[in-house]
């Protein structure tokens, strides 16, 4: 499994993250990735991210999307 994030900055950062996680839902689907868990998270005032946890033969389907990085999921 990898964790794949969206960072979104500035005052829109939250907004912006919550309707690229739509998106990111309706993506999933339509590419067949069976098994994501997906969310939002912030470290702070004025950022916010989308992760999306997913099984490694989706990589290439994840990275379609560009995530600005990736992690092994724990």
């Amino acid at each position: 499994m990898t964790i794949f994030y969206w960072d979104y900055y500035g005052p829109d950062a939250e907004g912006t993250a919550r309707h690229f996680l739509v998106h990111l839902g309706e993506y999933i689907v339509r590419a067949g990735v069976p098994d994501c868990e997906r969310g939002v998270e912030s470290a702070g005032a004025g950022h916010c991210a989308v992760w999306c946890k997913a099984p490694d033969d989706a990589r290439e389907a994840m990275l379609r999307l560009r995530p600005r990085r990736a992690a092994p999921a724990p």
